[in-house]
């Protein structure tokens, strides 16, 4: 990675993440954009996390506070790119992520951008086609109206828009990723890229259910929109 300014920074939070943290590594090793910068800003763990994300060439912070919008938010201040993506710990990302979000970005008129989230895993018809229809339709539909509800597992930002709205609202331990998405729509354009694919892990899905799933989710939206209160809890699924 250079050591300089770079084009691109890729931030991932982990916390006790070495049993997958090797997919997400691994899939930026392999992009055919190469001008970026890894950053693993690591929760404390006490497992492998930091050696693997170190070992695999990651610029590793070290973040002793809790909350997931606090650690993307640590990154992005440690961030040498113009441009951050948000990946999760527990994702692999498509060979040409990075060329997609670099390339769309040229227009500048977008301020953010996003793309399918699909299983990581081999899993069933009705997971998968859960997860097109929230990841996909869902988001889709949801900038269209006006309404942007990006998922933060996979995600891109002009680190200055970033930085003007003031980052992720760190008092949300969930819908940390949908709030900042209501507050960028005001600045400019949110794009949506088919071909801007990332996996991602489906063990939380495995351990509650489809349906346990759903009705926390379902239920979160409602908690965010009507009260401003989404759930200060979010169980870690390892």
């Amino acid at each position: 990675m250079a050591k300089g300014k770079v084009a691109l920074s890729v931030v991932i939070p982990a916390f006790n993440e070495q049993k997958y943290i090797a997919y997400v590594l691994g899939g930026l090793r392999k992009q055919t954009f190469t001008d970026f910068e890894t950053i693993v800003v690591d929760g404390n763990s006490s497992d492998r996390t930091r050696e693997i994300a170190r070992s695999a060439g990651a610029r590793v912070i070290l973040e002793k506070r809790k909350g997931i919008g606090l650690a993307r938010n640590s990154g992005s201040k440690a961030a040498r790119g113009d441009i951050v993506v948000f990946l999760d710990a527990d994702t692999c990302p498509s060979e040409s992520l990075l060329a997609t979000y670099y390339g769309a970005f040229a227009n500048r008129k977008i301020v953010a951008a996003t793309g399918p989230i699909l299983p990581l895993e081999k899993t069933s018809r009705r997971v998968d086609l859960g997860y097109r229809f929230v990841s996909v339709l869902f988001v889709k539909s949801s900038i269209l109206v006006g309404k942007p509800s990006v998922v933060g597992s996979n995600f891109a930002v002009r680190k200055k828009v970033f930085d003007r709205i003031g980052g992720f609202n760190e008092k949300y331990i969930t819908y940390e990723d949908w709030d900042l998405s209501l507050r960028l729509r005001k600045a400019g354009r949110i794009a949506y890229l088919d071909d801007a694919v990332v996996y991602t892990s489906v063990r939380r899905i495995a351990k509650w259910g489809m349906f346990g799933f759903f009705i926390y989710h379902t239920t979160n939206v409602l908690r965010y929109y009507l009260l401003k209160r989404p759930n200060e809890e979010y169980e870690p699924v390892r």
